[in-house]
């Protein structure tokens, strides 16, 4: 127009460097946000595994048995009178330390990096079927287990330990195994990790989509509730092998000369040769009561804290 004195050409950049600055700021979420994406999985996984620790040492003990041999095995609750009466009743608490450490660090992991793997495939590939929902459990366990392990470890010798201390364990392990043993088992680990949070995160995703498109389930407690119990139900018959394999690596100590395993699949192979396939499902029914619970407890606790935070549901 005759009579603008501000030259027209110079402010068009201007606001499109702002439009254009504003839509990177919006490609990243607050860091309130982030903390409480995260803070709210491992918040949950820890409480969850608060309350069903005692189950997880009950299993630990009941995969340690007849190592190498056949014979008859002791149920889950005679292995439970038998702890009670040699160890007491502090000993179904070995480990809870590293245990609610890595519920915390692995959990918040597992569960925040799930949604975030999810809407990057969506990205790259427009879907989310359940296959992406597979990729992306798989990704977030194995990426969390190989940061949380030498915890894990940890946990395990204590467990199988009644007089040991954390700290006084991590110092054991680094002196006389190296600390590389930290590591110990963390194939299977990876394996057995992108196995279950694919199975739970995926399955629990899946049955609340169905749920909800073929009941008459809306969102709330009681879908949240059948939804983790179908996720509890598979992930354990996927994963109870790949549990009992990672902790016999763990557990097994010395050189690599003297060691019973080579690898995970060593491990597999000489348990179902010594000991038969069932050998496989040691404390299988152990694991399905601890995490059967743990699940209903973190995918419940999860939604409600999400809730209250102000963030969207799973």
């Amino acid at each position: 127009m005759i009579g603008d004195v501000s030259p027209p050409v110079a402010s068009i950049p201007v606001v499109e460097g702002n439009e254009e600055s504003k839509k990177h700021q919006n490609l990243l979420p607050p860091f309130s946000k982030v903390f409480s994406h995260f803070g709210t999985s491992g918040v949950s996984v820890a409480l969850a595994t608060g309350v069903t620790h005692p189950l997880d040492v009950l299993k630990v003990r009941l995969q340690m048995q007849h190592v190498g041999q056949r014979g008859p095995l002791i149920g889950l609750t005679g292995t439970f009178l038998q702890l009670i009466k040699n160890e007491g009743a502090r000993s179904l608490y070995l480990g809870l330390t590293p245990a609610l450490t890595r519920s915390v660090l692995y959990g918040g992991l597992r569960l925040g990096l799930y949604e975030p793997t999810k809407i990057s495939f969506d990205w790259a590939f427009g879907s989310t079927n359940v296959l992406v929902k597979i990729a992306s459990g798989a990704f977030a366990g194995a990426f969390s287990t190989a940061l949380t392990n030498p915890v894990e470890v940890v946990k395990v010798r204590l467990q199988m330990n009644p007089y040991a201390v954390p700290i006084a364990e991590v110092r054991e392990i680094v002196s006389k195994e190296g600390i590389g043993a930290l590591w110990k088992g963390v194939g299977p680990a990876m394996v057995r990790a992108a196995a279950l949070t694919a199975s739970q995160l995926a399955t629990y995703d899946e049955a609340k989509r169905i749920l909800v498109k073929q009941s008459s389930l809306e969102e709330g407690f009681h879908l949240h509730l059948c939804s983790s119990v179908v996720a509890g139900v598979v992930s354990t018959l996927i994963t109870a092998p790949m549990d009992m394999i990672k902790t016999r690596l763990m557990l097994q100590q010395g050189s690599e000369n003297t060691r019973i395993y080579r690898n995970g699949f060593h491990c597999g192979y000489k348990v179902v040769r010594k000991e038969g396939p069932l050998a496989l499902y040691k404390g299988g029914f152990a694991i399905f009561a601890r995490l059967g619970p743990q699940t209903m407890i973190t995918f419940i606790l999860c939604e409600k804290l999400r809730s209250l935070a102000g963030l969207h549901k799973m």
